[in-house]
């Protein structure tokens, strides 16, 4: 349990490190350009959503068998999240289930977060996540377990996730602003499937039928869904000493 702690104290650490560093730069031209471009109508979309501007908190939630990306936001530490939008995702990679090495072509599926902001992408702009994570490190290919892992713009992938060039400014936007607002974490949870739904459900059972450590993987991951699903708030989270993701504090 101790173990769990201290992986979460770490990537707390390291991301507001690394915020401290980008806001010292200042925003690049084209940055600043896409924040002229797009503050005005986020600030119009959340007067129309009757929600608060500047967003303090957002959490992003990615479901492969759907291929979309949703945007939840929220003001204060007690108030529940709201659904702002959801993307779709126009390009998939891969199939249900975790990527485990370099060149599987697998979107990945877990526990994460934003790690880079990229406005010099080849896909416009990308927001960097920062797979591998601890819990894939203990199942994933020791020597190749793959990297690079984005939500950006265009339409190609190999195992990112894409949402075409609008959307990708609109998120950036977002992104950014939580970021100065003091957001040092921006959770990004890639699930297979929604729980929830029964022809997902019986999707995923034909795969992890055969395959018990997925069963066991997707159950972690179910359990994560449930708590969000039941009180729209994220749980502490962390990692055991075998990869497994642990809910620490309900």
């Amino acid at each position: 349990m101790k173990q769990c702690f201290v992986a979460i104290l770490v990537l707390s650490v390291f991301t507001w490190n690394y915020a401290l560093a980008q806001d010292a730069k200042g925003l690049t031209k084209k940055e600043q350009q896409v924040f002229n471009k797009r503050e005005k109508s986020l600030i119009q979309q959340f007067r129309e959503a009757n929600l608060s501007w500047p967003v303090q908190q957002l959490y992003l939630r990615s479901f492969k068998q759907d291929g979309v990306l949703e945007l939840w936001v929220k003001n204060s530490l007690g108030e529940p999240f709201v659904l702002f939008k959801t993307y779709n995702i126009c390009a998939l990679s891969g199939k249900l289930g975790p990527k485990r090495r370099e060149g599987d072509k697998q979107v990945p599926e877990g526990i994460y977060y934003i790690n880079e902001f990229n406005p010099n992408s080849d896909y416009h702009f990308s927001l960097g996540l920062n797979y591998p994570n601890q819990s894939d490190l203990v199942f994933a290919d020791s020597k190749s377990p793959g990297g690079e892992i984005y939500i950006h713009g265009q339409c190609a992938t190999v195992g990112c996730i894409p949402i075409l060039n609008s959307p990708i400014e609109e998120l950036y936007v977002l992104a950014s602003i939580v970021r100065k607002q003091g957001q040092d974490i921006i959770p990004v949870h890639i699930f297979p499937i929604r729980f929830n739904n029964q022809q997902s459900a019986q999707a995923i059972q034909m795969l992890v039928g055969s395959n018990p450590d997925y069963m066991r993987f997707a159950s972690q991951l179910k359990e994560i869904y449930d708590y969000f699903e039941q009180y729209k708030q994220l749980p502490i989270i962390g990692i055991t000493q075998e990869g497994a993701y642990k809910i620490l504090s309900r």
